[in-house]
């Protein structure tokens, strides 16, 4: 019996559901995501190289919107490239490498494959919300695949380097992510009460001024009648002389 091939479309099309069901395929939500992710990374290291690293000035930068972007995306992607953050990462990428492109060691081969793929998720979502921040996703990867940092430690800096050292003598500045985290919460909810405090001092300043220029408005119509009917009297005299 000849072997039959799928491009033969009759038997496609002759076939029951039952047997397509039999071989259906199921593809995970996670395969598509990673798919997805490294279509979107390839897509993002073509732009930096085609876009970003021309030699123009930043501000030349952000105003070639490549084709098929969204403005504030790509003002988002050249200003963290710019930022201290996009270069330092961008760095410790080529250090971890030989000279040959390769990683380091397997190890490190496995846990870059990690950071990659959980970026590609990230950013696959990243794409379409614009509320998702960069900053924020570097964080949350390297958390979910390194695991917190630990105190008294700079990550990607060795075990000799403390925050003291890489940081300066501001390094009181540097803090882990979740206490980081939580002063950026108490920061936020310092500037709402700034600025409720602001706001009803403002409506307050706005009620007592209107309420003087109603009070002067109720003054000058009380003038306007009175004088008004001291004119009608006046006429009225003037039409009816005593006699």
């Amino acid at each position: 019996m000849p072997r039959r091939r799928l491009r033969d479309l009759s038997i496609v099309q002759n076939t029951t559901n039952s047997e397509e069901e039999r071989f259906a395929l199921e593809v995970s939500d996670a395969y598509i995501k990673k798919a997805l992710g490294k279509k979107w990374r390839d897509h993002k290291r073509i732009l930096k190289k085609e876009y970003f690293k021309k030699p123009i000035s930043i501000e030349e930068k952000l105003q070639n919107v490549p084709p098929g972007m969204l403005r504030y995306q790509w003002e988002d992607a050249v200003q963290f490239w710019n930022s201290k953050k996009g270069e330092d990462r961008e760095r410790v990428g080529t250090s971890s490498r030989k000279k040959d492109g390769t990683p380091m060691t397997s190890e490190a081969a496995e846990i870059m494959e990690k950071l990659k793929d959980k970026k590609a998720e990230y950013e696959a979502t990243a794409s379409t919300d614009s509320s998702v921040n960069f900053e924020d996703i570097d964080n949350r990867i390297i958390n979910e695949v390194l695991g917190p940092e630990r105190y008294g430690q700079v990550r990607f800096q060795g075990s000799g380097v403390n925050p003291t050292q890489y940081f300066g003598s501001t390094s009181h500045q540097y803090m882990p992510s979740g206490s980081q985290s939580q002063a950026e919460v108490q920061k936020l909810k310092d500037q709402i009460v700034q600025i409720q405090a602001s706001t009803n001092e403002q409506i307050s300043q706005l009620r007592a001024e209107a309420a003087a220029r109603e009070a002067e408005q109720n003054r000058k119509y009380n003038e306007l009648q009175l004088q008004l009917q001291s004119m009608m009297i006046m006429f009225q005299q003037f039409q009816n002389p005593p006699s």
